[in-house]
């Protein structure tokens, strides 16, 4: 699987070039946006090492996990058809605490990694509204 950001003319030209050389037939998936940031996905973590630390209910794992399943998967299965359908296949019907369990490493079912930019800043959104309405002090997003 090729993924690529597009930002100027030339980048279009260069994928333009790579589809004419691929054998068909071929599909080909455009998403507006770009991925999401190492930066965004640093916060991330240090968020659930903070909840952890802070709520204890928890390791960090297990709040990625619930994270994941009850902010990213909403947000996936809204924006990405591929994702819901696969998603309502095959996760849907299991059981809640499997779905935490395939959300957690060693599956590590893939969800902030699927987003964009824009989508993970609105995950990241209703991670900081959850966890502070809970007493959680978390890092400020420009402090990190």
């Amino acid at each position: 699987m090729t993924t690529r950001v597009l930002e100027t003319k030339s980048d279009i030209d260069m994928l333009a070039s790579l589809l004419r050389a691929r054998k068909l037939p071929c599909t080909v998936t455009v998403i507006q946006g770009r991925k999401r940031s190492t930066e965004q996905n640093r916060l991330n973590r240090l968020w659930m090492v903070e909840a952890a630390q802070q709520l204890g209910e928890y390791d960090a794992e297990g709040y990625r996990a619930y994270c994941k399943l009850h902010f990213g998967v909403p947000i996936l299965r809204n924006e990405n058809e591929a994702f819901r359908e696969q998603y309502d296949a095959i996760v849907k019907p299991l059981s809640y605490e499997q779905k935490i369990e395939i959300m957690k490493e060693p599956i590590d079912l893939p969800i902030t990694r699927l987003m964009t930019s824009g989508q993970e800043k609105r995950y990241l959104d209703d991670v900081w509204d959850h966890f502070t309405k809970l007493g959680v002090k978390l890092t400020e997003p420009e402090a990190a």
